[in-house]
């Protein structure tokens, strides 16, 4: 939420590095079994953000045995310096987000920052490693 300026009562938005910063110490205190990455997308990734804005997560788990819409439910998101939204993808689901909906996974594959871990594909993570 807006932070105050000192002793002043003008009221100041946490800046894009303050958010991102907070995300990251945010994501390496979750408590969430099987996490694999968190990224953050939208104005803050873009640069574009204003007083107001709020903050758009992608989370990728592992598994999970909830319906996609109930999963943000396990994040404490209250604990942001600024409103955040999160969308939360099985490992399985981010992989397939491509076909499922090219058009999202367009903007996602040109916005997002990791901000804690990065989910591999499947098949790189199978791989041996590249020299």
């Amino acid at each position: 939420m807006p932070a105050r300026s000192s002793s002043s009562s003008v009221l100041r938005w946490p800046d894009r590095a303050e958010v991102l910063a907070a995300v990251r110490e945010w994501a390496q205190q979750l408590d969430l079994p099987g996490l694999v990455a968190v990224g953050v997308f939208g104005s803050y990734a873009r640069g574009d953000w204003g007083v107001g804005s709020d903050v758009d997560l992608v989370v990728v788990v592992e598994r999970s045995d909830r319906p996609p819409i109930e999963r943000p439910v396990d994040l404490p998101l209250e604990k942001l310096p600024v409103p955040a939204e999160a969308i939360v993808y099985t490992r399985e689901e981010w992989e397939r987000l491509p076909e499922a909906n090219p058009h999202f996974a367009a903007v996602l594959a040109r916005e997002v920052v990791w901000v804690y871990g990065r989910p591999e594909r499947s098949d790189e993570r199978a791989s041996p490693a590249r020299p």
